[in-house]
């Protein structure tokens, strides 16, 4: 028993330090994603130690070592819950109505269609996306071309399609940015009141085993997003499957390039994969907006077939209110390099995903 303990004490450990490495390789990323698993692994294992093993001196040091990452742990997750205090930002006299958009991941594979229409229907958002949605998909949503006219559809069977749909006002584009079968859709909106704003649509491919080796094209995509949002300006909001945590590396450099915000922050983690195991699950499907943006409603929606929840938000454009500002972090010095070089590496990457195909 004093062995296992050790073990496991070593494994929280090193689960806590290697994501400080920046190797894009995913055996070193994957520890960006189990903040949740190990926080609660490290505290069971910590009060088993003291009532149920042996004191020796190794094991006091491993404590020791454990109750470290746990407060650093903490300190970033504690962010994404309710005891987070954020101070209160009213929606200013200047305002658009509530514009409801709806994320979700469907999974290539999943059958489901007429759950998800239904889902859909019921939520009633203005804009609503889809991920992974392939032909097949394509079909099945046709029967809410009446209720969406505004639309911008990208099939693709590589698991990386895309289709968005708008009860309001729209025009769209699709940027392949780091690979010509990886698209994202700018979509530049209209609220019914006439306040416009951009919607960007992403859904880069994660560092894994069975995906790409290494995080380069997820944080070339993710990056190049960032920069464009920076360089064009204006009101602004970022969706979709990120296939990253908040608080991973890409992620952060991702919100200060960007100068958005993460609206989990005093809210809760609303965390979306994997949605049948419970005890795997992460908050990968984000939204991220800028300053003059107000995020009334965040939440998921329940589960309809796929491996993801869906994010649903309701949101204000909230002209002349500033004091998010305070929320936006700069980029520090030497920071926009690094962005620059991640881009041009994610550029250059070879993807596997023409092989995964193909399987």
């Amino acid at each position: 028993m004093h062995t296992f303990i050790c073990v496991i004490f070593l494994l929280v450990i090193l689960s806590t330090i290697i994501p400080f490495s920046s190797h894009p390789h995913w055996s070193v990323r994957l520890f960006d994603f189990g903040k949740i698993q190990l926080t609660v692994l490290g505290v069971m294992s910590l009060v088993f130690s003291f009532f149920l093993v042996a004191r020796t001196p190794e094991l006091l040091w491993l404590q020791a070592g454990v109750v470290a990452c746990l407060l650093y742990n903490t300190s970033i997750l504690i962010k994404y819950t309710s005891f987070y205090r954020v101070k209160d930002i009213a929606i200013s006299e200047t305002h658009s109505d509530s514009v409801a958009i709806l994320s979700a991941n469907v999974l290539q594979f999943n059958t489901e269609y007429e759950r998800f229409v239904e889902m859909v229907r019921s939520a009633d958002p203005d804009v609503f996306l889809t991920m992974e949605s392939n032909e097949n998909w394509d079909t099945a949503m046709t029967v809410l071309e009446k209720e969406y006219p505004h639309h911008r559809k990208v099939p693709l069977e590589n698991t990386y399609g895309m289709h968005l749909y708008s009860k309001l006002p729209m025009s769209s584009e699709v940027h392949y940015f780091v690979a010509d079968d990886l698209p994202s859709i700018e979509a530049k909106i209209t609220t019914r009141e006439g306040y416009p704003f951009t919607l960007f649509c992403v859904h880069p491919p994660p560092p894994s085993p069975t995906e790409e080796e290494t995080s380069k094209e997820r944080d070339g995509e993710l990056l190049s997003v960032a920069k464009k949002i920076r360089d064009d300006g204006g009101s602004t909001v970022v969706i979709g499957d990120f296939n990253n945590v908040a608080w991973a590396r890409s992620s952060v450099l991702f919100h200060k390039t960007s100068k958005t915000i993460d609206p989990r922050i005093g809210r809760g983690l609303n965390a979306t994969f994997h949605a049948k195991y419970w005890f795997l699950r992460f908050p990968i499907d984000q939204i991220y907006h800028t300053a003059d943006v107000f995020i009334q409603v965040l939440k998921t929606l329940p589960y309809f077939g796929s491996d993801h929840f869906p994010l649903y938000c309701e949101l204000y454009i909230n002209e002349h209110n500033n004091k998010q500002e305070d929320f936006v972090e700069e980029l520090e010095e030497g920071e926009m390099e690094e962005v620059t070089e991640i881009i041009e590496e994610g550029k250059e990457e070879e993807s596997d995903r023409e092989e995964i195909a193909s399987e």
